[in-house]
């Protein structure tokens, strides 16, 4: 067996491994029973506890690739790059921009409250969220795709992180659904996933 194809197979079973604990972490099940155990104490402290551990448990990924560098495939030449980067920059400016135009989207408290709970708000889709359903989707899928470069190994982790994120969109529009109940189906008919048809933002809640 190549140290190749020992390092590709590792590479994939830590994805594997990555993938479950992420998934397991962002679930509505998790998070209740974090709740229970710990009670709305935990609340303000879990995105920045979910956030930490996915950012720790990344590093020996990367590590594992600068450890193992491998056949590099292309290398874009000047202007492109720089094109590259500039759209990996913008998808980034992106994603913090659909941060701030729906933060109630990820408080815990409010996704546990479901859409009738006390603490309950309503979907009230703004900014990006007028355009596409999931703005971190298509973020991601530019910022790892715009690489100025490419190896065997990064191939190999963009394919299964290509995939990670788009399940991970339809485990997060479950997760949505749970939270905002009619409102969010209704919006799913009007507004795309991913690519954009058009600013329309729908009828917002009263």
């Amino acid at each position: 067996m190549s140290s190749e194809f020992t390092t590709t197979l590792i590479l994939i079973l830590y994805l594997a491994g990555f993938a479950v604990l992420h998934s397991l972490m962002a679930s509505l099940p998790f998070k209740r029973r974090v709740h229970r155990i710990l009670g709305e104490k935990i609340h303000p402290w879990y995105s920045i506890a979910f956030s930490a551990i996915a950012f720790m448990t990344i590093l020996p990924l990367v590590y594992l690739i600068y450890l193992h560098p491998d056949r590099v495939l292309y290398v874009a030449p000047s202007p492109w790059r720089w094109v590259m980067v500039s759209g990996q920059i913008l998808a980034g400016l992106w994603s913090l921009r659909a941060f701030v135009d729906a933060p109630h989207r990820f408080e815990v408290p409010l996704q546990l409250a479901g859409p009738k709970g006390q603490k309950a708000e309503p979907l009230a889709a703004r900014g990006v969220y007028c355009w596409i359903r999931d703005p971190f989707l298509l973020s991601g899928f530019l910022i790892i795709w715009l690489t100025p470069f490419m190896t065997t190994n990064l191939l190999v982790l963009y394919i299964f992180v290509t995939i990670y994120l788009y399940l991970g969109s339809l485990h997060w529009e479950k997760r949505l659904i749970a939270q905002f109940g009619d409102a969010y189906r209704a919006y799913q008919t009007q507004v795309p996933r991913m690519i954009p048809k058009g600013r329309r933002c729908p009828i917002q809640e009263t």
